[in-house]
């Protein structure tokens, strides 16, 4: 189970789109219009947070662009652009078995199937062939694919753990 009030970040402010205010969004969602569905928004940019409700967006050409209430000028647009996309976590809907959200991964303590320990899960990041894991110990860093059967055996998320087939040499 997901830890109350945690945030997910969804996407971030990567330009400006006409003069109106709107600004051009990556979204890590699928469907990336999805995004949208998630609302408030908690927006983070230079260390200040603020929350947005009543976002409405749209398709613009290969991507997606976005207005957000209070913001109606090409350089109120500009100021946004780099800033984070957060929502909580409990708006997302609950992963299909054998399915994880990233966020729910992180912070897992790592062992091997012979219950070595290799540390915590920092944090993934997305290859052409699969998932990868990052993760750290005291003195070791590892990169670990998220290949479930393979080497991902188990994942118990309200045990804070997760079960891999890694030499811990390795």
């Amino acid at each position: 189970m997901a830890s109350p009030g945690r945030s997910v970040r969804v996407g971030r402010i990567v330009g400006v789109y006409g003069v109106q205010g709107w600004v051009k969004l990556e979204s890590w969602t699928e469907p990336r219009m999805r995004i949208f569905d998630y609302q408030p928004w908690q927006l983070t940019a230079s260390g200040i947070d603020q929350e947005v409700r009543n976002v409405e967006g749209r398709q613009q050409g290969k991507g997606i662009v976005a207005r957000l209430p209070g913001i109606d000028d090409r350089e109120g647009a500009a100021a946004l652009m780099g800033t984070e996309i957060t929502v909580s976590r409990e708006l997302l809907p609950a992963p299909a078995p054998g399915e994880y959200y990233w966020t729910d991964l992180e912070g897992l303590e790592v062992v091997t199937i012979d219950d070595v320990p290799l540390g915590r899960v920092s944090h993934l990041f997305a290859t052409g062939a699969n998932d990868v894991m990052v993760v750290r110990s005291a003195d070791k860093e590892r990169l670990i694919p998220f290949v479930q059967g393979s080497y991902v055996r188990t994942v118990d998320i309200p045990a804070g753990r997760m079960v891999v087939d890694w030499d811990p040499e390795f």
